[in-house]
């Protein structure tokens, strides 16, 4: 079987398609893992008439054994933490403490290249959609809704083009919604099913972002002109 997407964008059209009970929800919000998920919900908040914008994930590793996450700090200083496994491993507050500012620096450096001075978009009783390019393991995207649940959405619903089965059943239990465009399998890995998988940089994101809050500006002011001279 060949790729089932031509690149980022044309797997946002076709997932926006299975979200349009969503179009025109005055409290939508589509939230995009970047970088990978930016184009995605690019297309999907455009078809949606919904606002954009980013919510950054970092992985707190343990100290000396990085790839095991003992947490995560995301965007509007939420941070999480896997109580169990700082308690087995015996990880002292001061560590803990090092690693999240540590994140915690990264990450605003991130919000800063990708939003600029544009203020985040507030996430409490909105209706939020959670978007990446695909779901492997799923590690971000947990740490994502965990995170996410704190800021106290109305309403979590995540979409993803491409998923592993077996990943995106696990997630069903932890949302509202869980919109899996297709679940081949063998899975073998995200990019296998994108004709073009190249990474997306900074300045990509920027401009998505960008040009999506333009969008949104042009069609308030023709909306208020149809209602002013009807």
């Amino acid at each position: 079987m060949g790729p089932l997407y031509q690149d980022r964008s044309d797997a946002g059209r076709a997932l926006a398609e299975k979200l349009v009970h969503h179009a025109n929800d005055p409290s939508a919000l589509v939230l995009a893992l970047p970088r990978g998920g930016v184009p995605v919900a690019f297309e999907i908040a455009r078809a949606l008439n919904a606002p954009l914008d980013i919510f950054v994930v970092r992985k707190l590793g343990v100290p000396g054994y990085e790839e095991l996450a003992m947490g995560a700090v995301a965007s509007g200083g939420v941070r999480v933490l896997n109580e169990e496994l700082i308690h087995r491993l015996n990880v002292p507050p001061s560590a803990i403490d090092a690693v999240s500012q540590e994140e915690a620096q990264e990450l605003e450096r991130c919000e800063r290249a990708f939003r600029g001075a544009r203020e985040p978009a507030s996430i409490r009783g909105r209706t939020v959609i959670l978007v990446d390019d695909g779901l492997a393991t799923g590690a971000s995207m947990r740490a994502a809704i965990r995170a996410l649940r704190q800021c106290e959405p109305a309403y979590l619903t995540v979409a993803v083009p491409i998923g592993s089965k077996d990943t995106c059943d696990q997630f069903r239990a932890e949302v509202d919604e869980l919109i899996c465009g297709d679940t081949p399998e063998p899975f073998f890995a995200v990019g296998t099913w994108y004709a073009n998988f190249l990474p997306i940089s900074d300045e990509e994101v920027r401009h998505l972002l960008d040009h999506a809050a333009h969008k949104r500006r042009v069609r308030r002011v023709q909306e208020q002109r149809t209602m002013a001279h009807p």
